[in-house]
């Protein structure tokens, strides 16, 4: 079967040496042409493969479906302080009233008296209850968040990646991920 391909169009999920995901949220996935690339490098194993295929003139392959890297990545022990990073450890939900919405982050001792930028100081927090708070401690505005901030490891944020599957899930890659989703009975 031979298709139009757009750069979106047929990802391969990237494997570890050990297969498993190199991450789950954001899941590791590359293009079509970074996974034909990767083949003909000899830096991935082909684990699966789609129904189409690319060809020249002389040559055709199916594209890869998955993929898994020959050389063994060691995972970063310490997780970088983004803003999605915040948001991922926090379930992405405002830790002092549970709401998705319009979120930000807070400093539980405020800049303006001396609080710092770090794990243990930030917290996700909606727009709304952001601007309660203020520049007040938590106990001047009598707002508690549900859990105390921490400095999360790879694996609090992994762990935290699988409750956020992606909407596209190829069924190739089922064998693969383990997201916190119900049984169905």
């Amino acid at each position: 079967m031979t298709i139009a391909l757009s750069p979106d169009a047929h990802p391969a999920l990237v494997l570890n040496a050990d297969y498993r995901p190199l991450n789950y949220f954001p899941l590791s996935l590359w293009s079509w042409q970074d996974a034909v690339k990767a083949v003909f490098l000899d830096r991935v194993d082909i684990v699966a493969e789609y129904d189409s295929e690319v060809h020249s003139p002389s040559f055709s392959m199916k594209l890869p479906s998955v993929i898994s890297l020959k050389t063994y990545v060691k995972a970063t022990r310490k997780p970088a302080f983004t803003r999605f990073n915040l948001f991922l450890r926090d379930d992405f939900q405002c830790q002092y009233c549970g709401s998705p919405e319009e979120l930000t982050f807070d400093h539980l001792v405020p800049r303006s008296l001396g609080g710092r930028t770090t794990w243990e100081n930030i917290i996700t927090a909606c727009s709304s209850c952001n601007l309660r708070k203020g520049g007040k401690l938590t106990s001047k505005a009598r707002m508690w968040p549900k859990h105390h901030p921490f400095a999360p490891s790879v694996h609090d944020l992994q762990n935290n990646g699988r409750k956020f599957p992606p909407n596209y899930l190829h069924e190739s890659w089922m064998d693969y991920l383990y997201w916190d989703t119900p049984l169905e009975p």
